[in-house]
């Protein structure tokens, strides 16, 4: 992946333990999870269809909201309504999900590959899921290494690949194949059987 294009839920139980559970100021839950997100009361106000007057409100415990008003917080915040009265724990966890169905993709064409990236909706990833068509057919079509910061996974969805590596010999990839690498490492991949390859890359953004 050039520069250009460049630009989970953990859920830990201690298992036997006794736990006690604090009461949940709601108001500080919500800004909390607002505050998080970097958001404004604007644009939460906006995200989960209520009035900002609504959301000020309700983080200030000054109104208790409906269930209907509870639905549009939690669809807004990317979360579950259970989980707006679930305290966060030390480390913070949250209910995110995005499906992208095939071919609703954000398409990122350039001369060597054809992205589609995935999960779009989302902000803040740690991860950058693409899916990519692979047109280049012979390294000299690149121009020099692609490197850039994280590490990267592949998988072979359809057809051959060949992944040339900076300090490696290049390496044959079939359907069902895989690799995992630095990316900060040089890497370029190119198809080598008769049809363009399809592969999905993952990419970290840490």
């Amino acid at each position: 992946m050039s520069e250009k294009q460049t630009s989970i839920i953990r859920i830990a139980r201690e298992s036997g333990a006794e736990t006690h559970v604090e009461p949940l100021n709601l108001g500080e839950r919500v800004r909390d999870l607002r505050k998080s997100r970097n958001w404004t009361l604007e644009q939460a106000a906006k995200q989960a269809g209520l009035a900002r007057s609504t959301l000020s409100k309700i983080e200030n415990g000054q109104m208790s909201p409906t269930y209907e008003a509870l639905k549009k917080l939690a669809e807004g915040l990317e979360i579950s309504v259970p989980q707006l009265f679930t305290a966060p724990s030390k480390a913070q966890v949250n209910g995110r999900i995005a499906v992208t169905k095939f071919g609703e993709g954000e398409a990122h064409a350039t001369a060597t590959y054809e992205h589609e990236l995935l999960a779009g909706a989302l902000t803040k990833k740690q991860m950058l899921p693409y899916r990519a068509t692979v047109r280049a057919r012979d390294v000299s079509e690149f121009n020099g290494w692609v490197r850039h910061d994280g590490e990267e996974f592949l998988y072979v969805l359809t057809g051959v690949v060949q992944l040339y590596t900076e300090f490696y010999e290049p390496v044959e990839l079939r359907r069902g194949d895989s690799a995992y690498y630095d990316a900060s490492m040089g890497h370029n991949v190119v198809s080598t059987s008769a049809e363009d390859a399809m592969i999905l890359w993952v990419t970290s953004l840490t």
